[in-house]
């Protein structure tokens, strides 16, 4: 999965991303029904590892089916 997929999952699911505060490879999004934040690493066009979008999802505790699904 590309990180622009799971944006548009993220959205989705109502997620937003946090005002970059410097330069780097990763942003922080923010899950504003748990409060919970992470950092998701933006490789443009490369693929994120599996194992690396499960533990995203899970910080921010949504479920996997529900994360799938939209």
């Amino acid at each position: 999965m590309k990180y622009r997929e799971m944006v548009k999952k993220l959205r989705k699911l109502g997620c937003e991303e946090l005002p970059r505060a410097g330069g780097g490879l990763h942003r922080k999004w923010h899950n504003p029904m748990t409060e919970a934040i992470a950092p998701i690493p933006d490789w443009g066009g490369k693929d994120l590892k599996l194992g690396t979008v499960r533990a995203i999802i899970r910080q921010f505790g949504i479920d996997w089916d529900k994360f799938n699904r939209a």
